[in-house]
């Protein structure tokens, strides 16, 4: 029996809009309950955590932090293969993310005024790592490392604790070979307030980072109103195949199940050109999700996924860019020229055999990806994420007379005579007049 999942063939453009709005879900109560926790956090600290983590995660905690006795057991419990794994998939990140180290900037705008602009670290960074339904060691590679490179000083790390007060030992592994600070066993809202406002055992950070359920989501997006920034906004996992009759469907099957294993409110979207390419992928879909242990998740996530059939290459690309995936995978002959054309999306995925599990992993590009259409405006994670630009600026006495008259004017013009005072002291001095 087929899946059901929506399959609209030649959409007219003035649908595109309802068509591609993502699935929405009642957070009416979500955004009080979330208050309520950080409020506690605010003014317990560590005694609200504890009581937190028991009523969420059914834990009852001593000490907040793990101990090195427990990152050196995690370590000997994980097997050799694993743990080769993990190595390879850090020196990747690593390797991709040196690449982006920011080279500083000198220019002489004017004679004597000199312009520069320099790469700063953020000094506190709070990472959050989910522990729920699939614990996300990959996600403390994809945080961590850039912000070592980056030169964080800081680096906290918060996830869930398992039922007998454990951390998962991939999760440890991981952060110990990025260069985490200290790692904390929090989990949910409560792990965003405290690296927001700090406790007793957690400092407080300066940005947080790190995807989460609703409750993580809503919580960081409460404390960056004032208190703490935050590397971006965030929605369920979301990933798009753009698919001509070149594709491999079952591997495009693959790929589409992939994401909607993620959680049920994950959305999948394939748009292809052939409908015979689109019944081959159906079939695949409908073949796959049948042997995954987290079926239930996916066919709850298919259920209001997309199948979209368009007219032509043209086409397949204007409804990419109206949707701004997450990830695009491009399994069409000419997947480098179609990339050339997308201009809206987090991550892409270029051929048959650049699968998203890739990206996810170890291929050295971050996973850490705008959502819900925010790749219109967001970046993904990068090392500029984990730094501040700061400009300087050295005007000499010929700098002075270069710009000196044009800045004073323009002060005299805004109303600002603070602002014109400023600059015709120096002119005067210049001119070895009385200021």
């Amino acid at each position: 029996m087929s899946i059901i999942v929506k399959y609209i063939e030649y959409p007219k453009r003035e649908t595109w809009a309802e068509l591609l709005k993502r699935p929405s879900f009642d957070v009416s109560s979500l955004f009080a309950t979330v208050g309520g926790v950080i409020n506690r956090v605010k003014t317990e600290g560590d005694k609200a955590l504890r009581e937190l983590e028991l009523q969420f995660d059914h834990v009852t905690l001593g000490e907040l932090a793990v101990s090195e006795s427990e990152f050196t057991a995690a370590e000997q419990q994980m097997a050799a293969e694993l743990k080769d794994s993990i190595r390879m998939a850090y020196k990747n990140i690593a390797t991709f993310h040196e690449a982006q180290r920011f080279s500083p900037i000198r220019v002489e705008t004017a004679p004597g005024v000199v312009c520069e602009q320099r790469a700063v670290p953020i000094e506190k960074v709070g990472l959050y790592v989910p522990g729920g339904t699939a614990p996300l060691f990959s996600t403390v590679l994809m945080l961590a490392t850039p912000a070592k490179i980056a030169g964080c000083s800081e680096i906290v790390l918060c996830t869930p604790p398992r039922q007998d007060g454990s951390v998962n030992p991939a999760i440890l592994f991981s952060a110990r070979l990025a260069g985490v600070t200290k790692v904390y066993k929090v989990g949910g809202s409560q792990a965003i307030a405290a690296m927001a406002y700090g406790t007793e055992s957690i400092p407080k950070v300066d940005k947080i980072f790190g995807p989460g359920n609703q409750y993580v989501t809503a919580a960081k997006q409460m404390v960056s109103l004032s208190d703490v920034a935050i590397d971006m906004p965030a929605g369920p996992s979301e990933v798009e195949v753009l698919a001509d009759e070149n594709c491999i469907p079952a591997f495009v099957a693959a790929d589409l199940l992939s994401q909607a294993e993620h959680g049920a409110d994950s959305q999948v979207v394939l748009v292809s050109t052939s409908s015979k390419t689109i019944t081959a992928i159906r079939d695949e879909v409908d073949k796959q999700v049948a042997l995954l242990p987290r079926k239930e998740l996916a066919l709850k996530s298919l259920s209001h996924s997309l199948y979209i059939l368009v007219k032509d290459i043209d086409e397949a690309v204007d409804i990419t860019n109206a949707y701004a995936p997450e990830h695009l995978v491009i399994a069409t002959r000419d997947y480098r020229s179609v990339a050339d054309r997308i201009v809206h999306a987090g991550s892409i995925f270029l051929g048959n055999y650049s699968c998203e599990s890739a990206g996810d992993y170890a291929s050295g590009t971050n996973h850490t990806l705008p959502t819900k259409g925010y790749a219109r405006a967001y970046s993904g994670l990068n090392l500029d994420s984990f730094q501040r630009k700061m400009t300087l600026q050295e005007l000499t006495a010929e700098g002075i007379r270069s710009i000196g008259k044009a800045v004073a004017l323009m002060a005299e013009g805004e109303q600002l005579t603070a602002h014109q005072r400023a600059m015709e002291i120096r002119i005067n001095r210049n001119n070895n007049k009385k200021c």
